[in-house]
């Protein structure tokens, strides 16, 4: 599946709305399925109302949709916009992961044990001359 580009609003609106610990809860509830709003409500001390706009937020940001089943409304889950997301933050996650293991061998390159004897004898030269003087 060809996933489209994600406009610079989209990605606002979507992570604006994925900000909120309930907004977040609801997107992983519908992970496993379709659910009304009075079943989204359940886990919360929040009004159905107060879980309506959450809800209203999620769609305005194209991660959920609502169809009409007879009487029930029930709240589906977009995964290709989440898809659409995931895609978006791997490019620079996979960008980062480089610069990490390419300093990773720099580091390794440059930190390898370079103890030399002559270094060890001249570091115990100024602690001795130190405490000498120190009398």
């Amino acid at each position: 599946m060809i996933l489209s580009p994600v406009s610079e609003a989209d990605l606002d609106r979507a992570f604006a709305a994925l900000a909120d610990p309930v907004r977040r809860a609801i997107i992983a509830r519908l992970s496993r399925g379709a659910a009304t709003v009075n079943e989204l409500a359940e886990p919360f001390e929040i009004s159905k109302q107060a879980v309506s706009k959450h809800i209203q937020v999620l769609e305005l940001a194209g991660l959920v949709s609502r169809t009409r089943d007879a009487q029930r409304r029930p709240v589906h889950l977009e995964a290709a916009r989440l898809e659409a997301l995931t895609a978006w933050i791997d490019r620079y996650r996979l960008v980062a992961e480089q610069r990490y293991r390419s300093l990773d061998a720099l580091l390794e390159r440059t930190t390898a044990p370079a103890t030399t004897p002559g270094a060890t004898s001249t570091a115990r030269s100024a602690d001795q001359s130190d405490k000498e003087q120190q009398k």
